[in-house]
Formats: structure tokens, sequence, C-alpha cells
């Protein structure tokens, strides 16, 4: 926003306690170790508590058992993170998108493009596909045939979409991005790999986000899903036929395999994987690094793998893991033999 906002209107907006000046006007955001004049920061890890202090932020949004800490204006709140999150976005600044269509942009005769949508420069949309009111088709993406982007989505620039996609509302998917690529379908014959035909689709939720040089594959019969809201981060893989339920965030470099089902409000750590063919209930984490080679039937939090520690410490403790089996069946033994 253009102009400044003071703490009093930030507090009715958002439903905030205020204790200060209400006249205070903030003009950005920033964290607390960089934050200015007239910029407002937050403190939402009890960590950085003590960078309040030293703070030159005009403001800091934090919950009210660290209110007497600071020394500045301050907007109470439950969840601080959260708050933080919805005022930034009054400060965030987007490029206008005028309804139209390129001259360089190749539509199919047979494709429906809403006349309030935005289609970038060198956008191709191909034959059956239907782009709804108000979407934005940045620079250089690619719609494949028989496929629907929904009202107020957003492809920022180099998607594609292969074949068959829905996307409902309000979905935003960042550069690179790949939908409806085939799944990864093999039959062995006679020494020789037969691929199977990708014949289902790909079916997003509205208000979904998808990270840059994500690929979702299409499934085999039936359809991909990622149900409503659902946050996917930078370069993941989600194999054919995943389902992913409401709510749920991967983050950067999770790896799916096809026809597993995670549930809603679930919460996938960087770089885990998951095996296909499993299930994970509702409300579950899985922290990251984390290989998951089961179902999991109850929520909670769930790890694998081994933290870092000094090189020297590994490689002994490596070595025990190898003696581990012979050791487990000497006990073994033993107990046999006192029995």
């Amino acid at each position: 926003m253009a102009t400044g906002i003071t703490l009093a209107e930030l507090s009715q907006r958002f439903g905030l306690e205020l204790r200060g000046d209400p006249s205070l006007q903030i003009h950005g955001v920033a964290t607390l170790a960089s934050a200015g004049s007239g910029q407002l920061a937050f403190l939402a890890n009890p960590r950085y508590r003590s960078q309040l202090s030293d703070t030159s932020a005009a403001a800091v949004v934090l919950r009210a058992e660290d209110a007497d800490a600071a020394s500045m204006p301050v907007l109470v709140a439950r969840d601080p993170y959260a708050t933080f999150a919805k005022i930034s976005a009054l400060f965030e600044t987007r490029e206008a998108h005028p309804p139209g269509i390129h001259a360089s942009a190749v539509i199919a005769t047979d494709a429906v493009v809403d006349p309030s949508a935005h289609i970038g420069a060198f956008v191709s949309v191909g034959a059956r596909s239907r782009i709804d009111a108000g979407a934005v088709i940045g620079p250089g993406c690619v719609i494949g045939e028989d496929c629907i982007v929904g009202a107020g989505c957003e492809l920022v620039a180099r998607v594609t979409l292969v074949t068959r996609v829905r996307l409902g509302s309000n979905v935003r998917i960042h550069p690179g991005a790949v939908l409806g690529a085939a799944g990864f379908g093999l039959a062995m014959d006679a020494g020789h790999w037969l691929n199977i035909p990708q014949l289902g689709g790909v079916v997003v939720g509205d208000d979904c986000e998808i990270g840059a040089n994500t690929t979702i594959d299409r499934g085999a019969l039936d359809d991909t899903v990622l149900e409503e809201d659902v946050r996917l981060d930078n370069q993941i893989q989600i194999g054919h036929n995943v389902r992913i339920g409401a709510h749920t965030a991967l983050a950067g470099c999770v790896a799916v395999a096809g026809s597993t089902r995670i549930g809603r409000d679930c919460l996938i750590g960087g770089a885990a994987g998951l095996v296909g063919h499993i299930e994970l209930c509702d409300k579950v984490t899985v922290t990251a690094m984390t290989l998951v080679t089961h179902s999991i039937r109850e929520p909670g939090e769930y790890s694998s793998g081994t933290p870092m520690m000094e090189n020297r410490q590994w490689r002994r403790s490596a070595a025990r893991f190898r003696q581990l089996d012979a050791l487990a069946r000497k006990v073994q033994g033993q107990d046999k033999e006192n029995t």
C-alpha cells in the first residue's frame, strides 16, 4: 500500500489489543533484526525475545506474555505469526494484470477464455480448455488439452498443465511447475518395459498454492487430487493417483509415491519421502528427512533418519550399527540357553 496505516486501524481491523500510541503510522513490515523507523515487526518464537531490546521497529506484534518486555508500542495477538501474515498482505504490491489476450498467445479455436482473464505473452491454450473469470496466465505458460483454470487463479510464469488438469478457484502456481504429466506406470513384459497409459487427470481444489518446479502427475485411471487449501513448496514430486487432504502443507523436496493418501491438516517436513499405496490419517506431522514406509493410523508427530553429529562420532556410530544384527542374534541365543 502506498500510504501508511495507523496502529489504531490495525488493531480494529484484526481485533488486536493495542498498547501504545494509536496514531503511530506503519509504512512496512520487517523482522526484529532488520526493522527500522515506521516498520512493524513480530515476535512469535521465544528464542528471539532478546531482540526486543535491540530492535528499531516502530511497533511489534507479540503475545501478551511478551508485551512487558517491549519498550515500543505493541499489538497483542493470540497468534503473532498468523497475524503478521495478515498485516503483511496489506503492504504487498502486485502488478496489475489487465484483461485481454497478448498478441503472441496461441489459443485453440475451441478453447474458451473469459473476457476478464489475462493471457500473457507466448501463452498456449489447447483444445477444449477453459480459462475462467479473472484468471491470470503469465508469460510462457502452456495449457494443454481439456484443462480448466478456475476463477481468480494465477499461473505466474512458465507453468505447464499437460492434459486433463482442473483447477478450482484462486489457485496460485509458481514458475516451472508441471501438472498433469504422465505418471510413472510401467509393466514388465518379456524383459522390456511397457508404459501403462495414464488416462486420469489432476484435480486441484480451491485456494491451493503450488511451488516452483513442483510436479504433480496425472492418474492412471482415477485422478490425482489435491483438496482445498493444500500448500506445496518448491521442487515437490506428487505421484499418480495420490490424494492430499484439505489444509495439508508439504515442505520443499518432499516425494510422494503413487496411490498414497494423505489426510487433512497434515504437515510434511522438507525432503521427506512417502512410499506408495499407504495412508496417513488426519493431523499427522512428518518431520524433515523422514522416510514413511507404512500407513499411519494415529495423529501425531513421526520421525526417522539420524540427526547430524560430529563426523568421528558418526563413523563410530555407523560401525556399531553394522554390529547390531550380530549382537541381537547373540542376545537371543543367550535368552534361549537360559530358558
